[in-house]
């Protein structure tokens, strides 16, 4: 072969690459390189009906009727922790934002009107114990309209990854948030801790627990009567607390079959190195977020790991099962969702996390409205976290009948109904577009280096994926082989195969 083998390399290396962003553009669903799918106005069902997700009867709608521009609370994540951002819509617009901080995790709006937001950056000097510099994370208190920071709770920890305040719910007197730097979920009241729940009541406990990503504790939610809703992300567990008397209940319980999922990367601890440690099946919820409590019986949960949306009922032997699940909206699968909120209307919000949008599917898993956060973010790849339709916000088991009404800012104003409770509405197994059995379905490698491109590079579009990086890579070999060729052939060095 003569020289224009290295540049006949280097040009197919060239040609793999476009036509792989070609073809992949060419094949995506309509509108997903935006991240927004045509959609249609979110609509309530007709006053004095049943849900289709309802089939019983047992959950009225609400009879607020669905906004044609519904307002949409969102709390962006940016990328890994930077440019973060609290981002309001009114439909599709943006009507205010903090960016005040790295990242931005769940978000809440108060009684009162103001939001509540978790929070974390990067860098500080007013590091306590620690040598500066240090991150500092917690949670604050924002005024809607202006985004401007009203108050703050915060505390140091020594790194950034992994130790985020993801959540921070009300309470009756106060706030509650989960510590993921010590693994405890901890109540303030006027600025003061008053009670706390360690995770090494239930689960075997490294010595420091700052020194790991040991359980990822990255959700709680405030449930009634003295009882939260704890999200123990490596565990593939949710956990019911009650003050005063620690766990009462775990969802997806350890079933005696492998825990292998649990012990990778450091993360479970097991204590006596008999390979055993409480491990939920992954199969049901890995590595989940946000869950959200429907009620005795019922909880509805972003299974992130698992590229899906599922609600899990209890079973009369007291086991959790899935009976409904959406792994796609509006032509896009999801891809690693970690919010899903059930609305009065039987709707569900689903943050669609590496999608960068928020869509709204209706209980056949069809989309009926989204928004782009990649594109609506300043900074960043948008890559969104929580998101709460207002004023709904995420109810725990029934909701107020709405009658709480707000304006474009989401300030609450003055309602004289009568506050009422009804049932959040539940699926059942005839709803729904995904399996109830998650797939394992993810590549060694090219599965977590997709995820880290595109929390790292707003340009990196929602559609890559796995095959697209391997196609990618083998076009940047054969570009990198066929230019050393050219070279050392232009300087008369022969290598194998030339003659």
């Amino acid at each position: 072969m003569d020289v224009s083998r290295g540049s006949a390399l280097a040009l197919l290396g060239v040609g793999l690459f476009l036509a792989t962003m070609v073809v992949g553009a060419a094949t995506a669903p309509s509108g997903s390189t935006g991240g927004v799918d045509e959609s249609t106005t979110p609509t309530a069902f007709p006053n004095g009906t049943d849900a289709p997700s309802d089939p019983g009867g047992t959950a009225t709608p609400s009879e607020t009727p669905a906004a044609d521009e519904p307002q949409t609370l969102v709390g962006n994540q940016g990328g890994w922790v930077t440019h973060g951002s609290v981002i309001a819509f009114d439909g599709r617009e943006v009507v205010w934002r903090n960016t005040k901080a790295d990242g931005y995790f769940e978000v809440s709006r108060l009684d009162d009107g103001r939001v509540l937001a978790a929070f974390a950056n990067e860098s500080s000097e007013d590091c306590g114990e620690l040598s500066p510099p240090c991150a500092r994370t917690g949670y604050r208190i924002l005024e809607p309209g202006s985004g401007d920071i009203r108050s703050e709770y915060s505390f140091p920890v020594g790194s950034i990854t992994n130790s985020e305040v993801h959540a921070a719910d009300a309470t009756d007197d106060g706030i509650v948030y989960v510590d993921m730097d010590a693994e405890r979920v901890v109540v303030v009241e006027n600025d003061t801790e008053v009670w706390e729940w360690r995770a090494s009541e239930l689960y075997e406990a490294p010595e420091d627990p700052t020194s790991r990503d040991w359980l990822h504790i990255n959700d709680v939610d405030t449930i009634g009567d003295g009882r939260f809703l704890v999200s123990v992300r490596n565990a593939n567990q949710i956990l019911i607390v009650e003050r005063g008397e620690g766990v009462v209940e775990v969802i997806n319980e350890d079933d005696g079959s492998s825990d292998a999922n649990c012990l990778t990367d450091g993360r479970l601890y097991d204590a006596d190195g008999d390979g055993d440690v409480r491990c939920g099946d992954p199969s049901v919820i890995k590595e989940q977020h946000n869950p959200q409590w429907l009620g005795d019986g019922a909880v509805l949960v972003a299974d992130s790991e698992n590229d899906r949306v599922v609600e899990l009922h209890r079973t009369d032997d007291g086991d959790w099962e899935p009976v409904w699940a959406v792994d796609r909206a509006g032509g896009i699968e999801l891809t690693w969702p970690r919010d899903a909120d059930r609305l009065p209307n039987g709707n569900t919000l689903i943050a669609d996390s590496r999608n960068r949008r928020v869509v709204e599917v209706n209980p056949q898993g069809e989309a009926v409205w989204n928004v782009s956060v990649g594109a609506a973010a300043r900074t960043g790849p948008g890559i969104v976290y929580e998101a709460d339709r207002l004023p709904y916000g995420e109810y725990a088991g029934s909701y107020d009948g709405a009658s709480t009404a707000t304006d474009a800012n989401g300030t609450a104003t003055p309602a004289d109904a009568t506050q009422t409770k009804t049932p959040l509405p539940r699926m059942t197994a005839a709803n729904g577009s995904g399996a109830l059995t998650a797939p394992d379905d993810d590549i060694p490698l090219l599965s977590e280096a997709v995820a880290g491109m595109q929390g790292t590079f707003a340009w990196v579009p929602i559609w890559f994926g796995e095959l697209h990086l391997a196609a990618t890579a083998l076009g940047v070999v054969f570009v990198l082989v066929g230019g050393v060729d050219h070279l050392l052939a232009a300087r008369g060095i022969s290598l194998p195969g030339r003659e």
